[in-house]
């Protein structure tokens, strides 16, 4: 059964669960696309400043929606069991992760991101769900290196025995933690694709009205 309408009931739901960084100094980043609709109605809700981590998931050959792992800015993440799982050898895996370090820097570039100081404030790194969790990972492991006070990993449900390492995250809220979980869409009535054109109006410019 779906839990939320579309992402920026998420985003809305999901804030009431980070009444303690309202209006503080915190930044939130979405990860790209879908993230980021879901950050916005969370910074939009909680007063806060809006950015994105930029991430790129390292598909599995023939089902791309399964990640074997993630990379970020200076980050590569690649989880052996997965890549056992997909039959994949190391070659295959790096020609994925080439294919996706040269979308990860067009992305970089289209939603110019990295424009908020992060140092000694709190990030609140937040996604649309949690499925594998090597994508919100990377992205918390990526922002270690922009010394932020601390990292905060945000999602509005993961599957229910999932937890992000400590050396990415210091604080994880997920209101829906699911002992069933298949897929993130599944818990969204309303779960189509996010374009580039949609998150750079939401950076640039917030949600409309």
């Amino acid at each position: 059964m779906a839990l939320f309408d579309d992402r920026r009931a998420a985003g809305r739901a999901l804030a009431a669960h980070l009444e303690p960084w309202r209006g503080s100094d915190a930044v939130v980043l979405g990860i790209p696309r879908g993230g980021v609709v879901v950050a916005a109605a969370v910074a939009d809700e909680l007063g806060l400043p809006l950015d994105a981590v930029v991430v790129r998931k390292l598909g599995a050959a023939g089902h791309e929606e399964f990640a074997v792992g993630a990379i970020a800015d200076g980050v590569r993440i690649v989880t052996p069991d997965a890549v056992r799982w997909a039959g994949m050898t190391p070659q295959e895996v790096d020609r994925v992760e080439s294919s996706e370090r040269d979308e990860l820097s067009r992305r970089t570039r289209a939603y110019r991101t990295a424009r908020t100081e992060l140092q000694g404030r709190a990030a609140i790194v937040v996604d649309d769900g949690v499925a594998t969790g090597a994508s919100a990972v990377a992205a918390c492991r990526a922002l270690r290196t922009r010394q932020p006070s601390r990292i905060v990993l945000a999602v509005p449900v993961a599957p229910e025995e999932w937890i992000p390492p400590a050396d990415a995250v210091d604080d994880y809220v997920c209101p829906n933690r699911e002992p069933d979980f298949w897929a993130v869409g599944q818990y969204y009535d309303v779960f189509t694709q996010t374009s580039d054109g949609e998150v750079v109006a939401l950076l640039h410019h917030g949600l409309p009205g």
